[in-house]
């Protein structure tokens, strides 16, 4: 296929400066609101309103999140559980691509068990939407909800907005930082970099698929060459780098808005690819308690909440993003509609998978959530 690379090709590219807080980033390639518009009724009901219709249901939820550790989320459903008193929040955290597998599982055998998903698989909710399986519903302020970041029909919203890129330890590197891609395959840092396999997760494989479209198999070659520690898991390289086990980390998210003094430094070069995404959240048809569903969705989607980004990005076009950054859909590198397509070939993704695994060798270790069978959280 022409989007799967077929040849080498190598691409002249200059150091970019790493882009900074206040950095320009190029035109915005669609206007927020013109594409899409959406349409149909939206919560009117307050938090307040929906907590105790919440607890009049019964006063559980259940998630199923992606995610790389166990605890992980324990700080929202603590934050959630604090703000509603109450509700009996249980967050499941596991690899993305096992918790839909799971809910799919779970719908066939009439066994269903969260009350809602919150997965970096995007391809399952149109899917579970042709199906029928997601309660069709919007929140108050859908139509804040920059379009790439909503379905039309409130199946399903995304919650939050993700960058991966690669980052660095200040004091390892001193001045001599990585500014951008290309500096990864410096023999200077074999031996020093980090990375969670592109081949496990498909964020990273989406990364990594953009740094081999732009700089080549050559640049894929070199890098292989590097003696990368590769992990489990998109907090591993940060993890690796923050212990001084590893210069460099890549395939992990980070905020550009990070002060100065912060040992880890998430970098993304002007001009250089990365990736983010929107985060999907629906609600299942069947679920248990749809009222605290929706009371979750809305407090996720709020003003407030999205204005406390840990990456300063949010999902709705009324916030504005924190220090001096632009929406995430005006950087044309981060190609936010890109990885939607990706994920929704199968075919690609898995060709990207083993081709990677022919540079970089087979996925090793166990999942870092753990193995949590068929039913975690009933």
């Amino acid at each position: 296929m022409s989007s799967f690379l077929s040849r080498r090709r190598v691409l002249a590219a200059g150091a970019g400066a790493a882009l900074g807080l206040a950095a320009a980033a190029a035109p915005a390639t669609a206007s927020p609101s013109a594409p899409r518009r959406a349409s149909g009724p939206e919560e009117t009901r307050t938090l307040d309103e929906l907590h105790q219709a919440a607890l009049a249901e019964g006063g559980k939820l259940v998630l199923y999140a992606g995610g790389d550790r166990p605890n992980q989320w324990d700080f929202i459903a603590a934050g959630f559980t604090r703000r509603f008193p109450g509700i009996d929040m249980t967050i499941i955290t596991d690899y993305s691509k096992f918790h839909d597998v799971r809910v799919d599982n779970q719908l066939a055998t009439g066994s269903l068990v969260p009350d809602l998903v919150q997965l970096q698989t995007l391809h399952d909710f149109a899917r579970w939407k042709e199906q029928g399986h997601l309660l069709r519903y919007k929140p108050a302020g859908f139509s804040k909800l920059h379009h790439r970041f909503r379905d039309p029909q409130g199946a399903w919203v995304a919650g939050a907005v993700i960058g991966f890129s690669f980052m660095y330890g200040t004091a390892a590197v001193g001045s001599d930082a990585p500014r951008t891609p290309l500096d990864l395959v410096d023999p200077k840092w074999k031996g020093k970099i980090a990375s969670s396999y592109p081949h496990d997760d498909d964020g990273v494989l989406y990364l990594y698929k953009l740094y081999a479209e732009r700089y080549g198999w050559d640049w894929v070659a070199r890098l292989a060459a590097q003696d990368v520690q590769f992990a489990r898991g998109t907090d591993s390289p940060e993890e690796a780098v923050n212990g001084g086990q590893a210069a460099i980390g890549v395939g992990g998210a980070g905020s550009l808005t990070a002060p100065a003094s912060e040992p880890v430094q998430w970098t993304v070069a002007d001009g250089h690819p990365f990736m983010a995404w929107g985060q999907r959240l629906a609600i299942l048809k069947q679920a248990k308690s749809p009222t605290a569903a929706k009371l979750y969705i809305n407090w996720v989607l709020s003003a407030e909440r999205q204005q406390r980004a840990f990456n300063g990005w949010s999902v709705r076009t009324d916030v504005t993003p924190a220090g001096g950054l632009k929406p995430i859909w005006e950087y044309p590198n981060a190609h936010l509609d890109g990885f939607p397509r990706f994920m929704a070939d199968r075919a690609e993704v898995e060709r990207w998978k083993q081709t990677f695994a022919l540079y970089f060798g087979e996925v090793k270790g166990d999942p870092t959530p753990g193995w949590l069978g068929l039913h975690p959280g009933a």
